[in-house]
């Protein structure tokens, strides 16, 4: 193609790859079975590069979608359209970290858990903490605003993002904002960038307010019969008069899963979980702060409020380590389910008062269409991952009409229940047809129209959010 000889001549041929082993790795994400093999894979090294990429695509109308780490799980950095897939890979350098001001300056390409190690060894902590966090990029958690179990006490990305260099679709490298924290200056265009999927523009820099490390955590998990009693109890920790800084939710099978397809480290613990087995369900729960003596006393409320709502048993992890092997397990179950099974997984988030009537309707939705599924996910604040699994379903049942009005009952009962469809996988490519069950034509018009005006040729992303 010419076009590619004109950016091999624009960039230099080490940045753009076209040999078909390498546009593979590209061509998907952990999005279910999705293929969408890009025309060229572009590296860029600087904010320069990356204008000289879209200035050139804008004018000649190619396709280019935006790549962090390929974690992503709805497919929102597929090369639907082919074009370029941009790879945001070399921008991996912490800027600064700055401990006066309690921020830091990073590019999109840095990894979650090497920021967070960066700034934990100055006593700083930056808490959204994404499954994928070992191998998340910061530019792709900005991109769906990215939560994890610490966003129940202390949000999500968005609340964590001052300012974003911007590499608009038309070459232009902006500032979103500022690094101060207040701002009141016209539209925020910071926070219309994050959660916008890559569709706006392209962040290659990220200034973050950080947070003091706190001193203590503690974890609790707890077993419960029915996955009622286990939803029933998240709301009524809050009304004990605590804040947990996570409060996660499992269901049998999903503990299942990592013990049939973990580690052997993680066998031993799935073993304990598991061993009696009219346990249904389980949270885990933990506080975090600076007086240990506050934090004992929060876990012996929890422990009331858990008894009272009839947990079989609860575990104290008294060690950093088996903490850190609880933490493994939670973090494994969406990982082991993709693994090992053919899959969709949705993002639904609900009001967390709401959480028994979303599981124990996702239940009956799949016994009606004949599905199973695998649910766990942020309890706290009412956001459960559904892995649907293919099982006995035919491939026409799979990928038809059959499986996609289930799903849509899901999501009408989410928006039943005062919810919506993501809380924090995004809508991408594979939830954009669903997209009218929460927003109304309005609502779609509006954004289609912020587009525009960023993006009028519409190369950046194509494809994704709307149908």
């Amino acid at each position: 193609m010419n076009w590619i000889q004109s950016l091999e001549k624009l960039l230099g041929s080490d940045q753009v790859h076209t040999d078909e082993s390498i546009r593979s790795n590209y061509s998907s994400d952990y999005t279910e079975d999705l293929n969408f093999l890009p025309d060229a894979v572009v590296k860029p090294k600087t904010s320069a590069d990356v204008a000289a990429i879209l200035s050139f695509c804008s004018a000649h109308k190619i396709p280019v979608t935006p790549r962090g780490a390929g974690t992503g799980l709805s497919g929102g950095s597929i090369p639907v359209r082919g074009g370029v897939s941009l790879s945001m890979e070399h921008f991996n350098k912490i800027i600064e970290i700055d401990e006066e001001n309690f921020q830091a300056t990073v590019e999109c390409g840095v990894i979650n858990d090497t920021f967070q190690l960066a700034v934990r060894e100055k006593g700083l902590f930056y808490p959204p903490d994404p499954a994928s966090k070992g191998s998340c990029f910061l530019g792709g958690n900005i991109a769906h605003s990215s939560g994890g179990p610490k966003a129940l006490k202390y949000g999500t990305t968005k609340d964590y993002v001052l300012n974003l260099e911007v590499v608009l679709p038309n070459g232009e490298i902006i500032w979103t904002g500022s690094d101060t924290l207040k701002n009141s200056t016209g539209y925020n265009l910071t926070q219309l960038m994050i959660g916008s999927e890559g569709t706006l523009g392209v962040v290659t820099k990220i200034v973050f307010k950080l947070l003091p490390l706190p001193k203590h955590n503690l974890l609790m998990l707890a077993k419960f019969n029915t996955i009622e009693d286990a939803c029933k109890t998240v709301p009524q920790i809050f009304t004990s008069g605590v804040s947990p800084s996570a409060l996660e939710l499992m269901e049998r099978n999903a503990i299942e899963f990592v013990h049939r397809y973990g580690s052997e480290s993680q066998k031993a613990v799935t073993s304990a979980m598991l061993s009696d087995h009219n346990t249904a369900a389980f949270l885990l729960i933990e506080v975090d702060g600076n007086d240990l003596d506050l934090l004992f006393d929060d876990c012996e409320k929890m422990n009331t409020v858990l008894e009272n709502n009839n947990t079989s048993e609860v575990q104290f992890a008294d060690s950093d380590a088996l903490k850190e092997k609880f933490w493994q397990i939670r973090r494994n179950i969406g990982e082991m389910v993709k693994m090992h099974h053919i899959f969709k997984e949705e993002d639904t988030v609900v009001k967390r008062a709401n959480l028994p009537k979303l599981m124990s309707g996702v239940k009956a939705i799949g016994k009606a269409y004949n599905f199973e599924s695998v649910c766990y996910g942020h309890a706290g604040d009412g956001n459960l991952h559904i892995n649907i699994l293919k099982g006995n379903l035919s491939d026409q049942q799979w990928n038809g009409s059959h499986l996609e009005e289930g799903i849509r009952k899901i999501f009408r009962l989410c928006k039943e229940l005062g919810g919506t469809i993501s809380g924090e996988h995004g809508i991408g490519f594979v939830q954009k047809k669903y997209m009218n069950e929460v927003l109304t034509p309005t609502h779609i018009h509006l954004m289609k129209g912020i587009k525009h005006i960023f993006d009028p040729n519409g190369i950046l992303n194509p494809d994704k959010i709307w149908e």
